[in-house]
């Protein structure tokens, strides 16, 4: 079991830059391969970035070169930087993890809006 939590959303003009962590509990977490997801009003929930334990990254097109995932295995945490936000990457944005069944976190708030 895992718990996660994530931290630094907040309210950004377009061209703007963020980084998100996610905080996890336990011991497993260099054992496990990490995902952000995000979801805006009225539409379903999307990945954004994912990273597997050796650092493999993967992106949809729609943020491929602004945003970048990373890990700091020592500290249990799980970042997403996000570079040249535009307001449809206004969402909340989640960390998840599987481990048998998934894990998510309870969520963070972007906004892109001048």
């Amino acid at each position: 079991q895992v718990q996660l939590v994530e931290s630094g959303g907040g309210l950004v003009q377009p061209g703007g830059s963020l980084r998100l962590s996610c905080a996890a509990s336990g011991s497993r977490f260099r054992l496990l391969n990490m995902d952000w997801y995000r979801q805006a009003p009225g539409k379903l929930r999307e990945l954004v970035a994912s990273i597997t334990i050796i650092g493999r990254t993967n992106y949809p097109d729609s943020v491929k070169g602004r945003f970048t995932i990373s890990r700091d295995n020592a500290k249990n945490t799980l970042y997403l930087q996000m570079n040249g936000l535009k307001p449809e990457d206004t969402a909340v944005y989640y960390c998840h993890t599987k481990i048998g069944t998934d894990y998510w976190g309870q969520g963070t708030q972007v906004t892109v809006s001048s």
